[in-house]
């Protein structure tokens, strides 16, 4: 059989698979909606918090997380809605070769996770831990896999409150269609195992977009599902192939999705890089502060969970005027839910359209060009009704916006993005 017939059956067999399976959740949905309805009220908004991975890496510890939970208070952070302290990987010691319990390594956790779980719940904020689908996680500690229920009841006895879940060391495409069965599978095995401990725990699928956890993250239990791989701080990349990408294609890989959004349920970019400035634990060349705030908007856009990404006890003032904008954090959190979507893209320049309660919209433009842009876009080609008159207000300059009647105008420096909500006068 040659290559590209084997491509094509491969292809097919994906296709019938998904098909397939929409169908079945779907169904099992339509007789379970009321279970549901009543058991899962987490992050009915875009989880908001911060992680461990890209600032400190294999460096997470007890000190970082404290100090991490202090800054964020003193910062205003906690004011303004970011409440989520994960540990990423490395934070294990090991699994007791008796009683097969994990146990957080001793010289970087000397107090414990329910002690720093206790200290983190005092700031009034919440804890959330990393582990892995398979055998190892991607830093090649102990994996969750076959002790799924043990680690889950572990999680909630320590005071977890959210579970990053990876996916490195599982078999990796033995066929397409046992590919992406195995993949919900082991999702399923700790969403269950979650449920059943009684505790709220946010559950997060990083399993980085190639078997479509959109199509299955909720029947899995998941409350946000990655949909690219890992985000580094770079402007872009060629394409959402390999790790890490850029934040122009992790906007792109997640753009067609928003049908799968659900409240409770997220498409999952990837985590913020906002003020990473080049530092940390995995560089991808830095960012400038409009590329920052072209991907906080972005983010805010497309309803995707708010995970910040760097040192927060060092921030500059740049950093901290692009997280602590709660213009822009309202419409990520907007009570409609809903992912904001593509009008317009062309020649380099982006629009795009989010619906917000109170029967208001926010529009962002996005010029993905390397040089400066004017641009004029129409209520057409906003897919506005060109009859209603609206009010524009600049989210990142905290004003009203003049503009001519019918369409909406406005200048953007290379990579910026602009945001502006319109109200029906």
């Amino acid at each position: 059989m040659t290559k590209s017939i084997k491509r094509i059956v491969i292809g097919l067999s994906a296709l019938l698979f998904v098909i397939y399976f929409t169908a079945c959740t779907n169904e099992q949905a339509d007789n379970n909606i009321s279970e549901i309805s009543a058991m899962d009220t987490l992050a009915m908004t875009p989880p908001m918090g911060w992680n461990s991975w890209n600032p400190f890496g294999t460096g997470v510890s007890e000190m970082v997380i404290r100090e991490t939970a202090d800054a964020i208070v003193s910062s205003g952070l906690k004011d303004v809605g970011f409440e989520y302290i994960v540990m990423d990987d490395f934070w294990h010691g090991g699994r007791d070769s008796v009683t097969g319990l994990l146990y957080a390594d001793p010289e970087k956790f000397p107090s414990g996770i329910k002690a720093l779980s206790d200290y983190v719940h005092s700031k009034g904020l919440k804890l959330g831990i990393y582990s892995d689908a398979g055998t190892m996680t991607c830093g090649q500690m102990p994996g969750s896999y076959g002790y799924e229920v043990e680690d889950a009841q572990l999680f909630a006895d320590w005071g977890i409150d959210y579970l990053k879940y990876d996916y490195c060391f599982c078999p990796d495409y033995v066929s397409w269609n046992n590919d992406y069965r195995m993949a919900i599978d082991r999702y399923k095995a700790m969403g269950d195992a979650l449920k059943a401990t009684g505790r709220p725990i946010v559950y997060s699928v990083c399993e980085w977009g190639p078997r479509s956890p959109w199509l299955w993250g909720k029947e899995v239990g998941a409350h946000l599902w990655r949909t690219s791989y890992d985000v580094a701080d770079i402007w872009e990349s060629p394409r959402n192939e390999t790790s890490p990408i850029g934040i122009l294609t992790a906007i792109d890989a997640t753009a067609n999705l928003g049908r799968f959004v659900t409240k409770g349920g997220w498409n999952d970019p990837d985590m913020l890089v906002v003020g990473l400035n080049n530092t940390g634990f995995i560089k991808g060349g830095g960012c400038n502060d409009i590329e920052y705030q072209s991907q906080m908007s972005m983010w805010c856009m497309l309803s995707a969970p708010l995970m910040i990404g760097c040192d927060v006890r060092d921030m500059n003032e740049a950093t901290k005027t692009i997280l602590l904008n709660k213009e822009i954090i309202a419409i990520n959190q907007d009570e409609l839910g809903k992912q904001g979507f593509r009008v317009m893209h062309k020649d380099g320049i982006d629009a795009w359209k989010k619906p917000l309660s109170g029967n208001r919209v926010a529009i962002a433009f996005l010029n993905r060009n390397s040089k400066d842009e004017k641009v004029t876009a129409s209520w057409e080609q906003l897919e506005l009704d060109p009859e209603t008159r609206y009010d524009a207000y600049d989210v990142w300059e905290h004003a009203a916006v003049e503009h001519s009647e019918g369409s909406l105008s406005t200048d953007l420096q290379p990579h910026e993005t602009k945001v502006f909500v319109l109200t029906i006068e």
